[in-house]
């Protein structure tokens, strides 16, 4: 079962669709980050859950 990291973003309200859009385009190009969760508060905020795999090198043994 693969294991995942996870980061919370918060995005508050004055941040427009397209900027946040933005941020979270380069999360995932840049950090490897895909979106786990995202949450639409009533007062227009966002907070997005984030996540990435952890990958685990496997030491040789000679």
């Amino acid at each position: 079962m693969p294991e995942y990291e996870f980061v919370d973003v918060y995005v508050p309200r004055e941040v427009p669709r397209k900027e946040a859009t933005r941020l979270l385009t380069d999360h995932a190009e840049y950090g490897n980050w895909e979106i786990d969760r995202l949450s639409l508060h009533r007062d227009g905020s966002r907070r997005v859950r984030l996540r990435r795999r952890i990958i685990r090198q496997v030491r040789a043994t000679w």
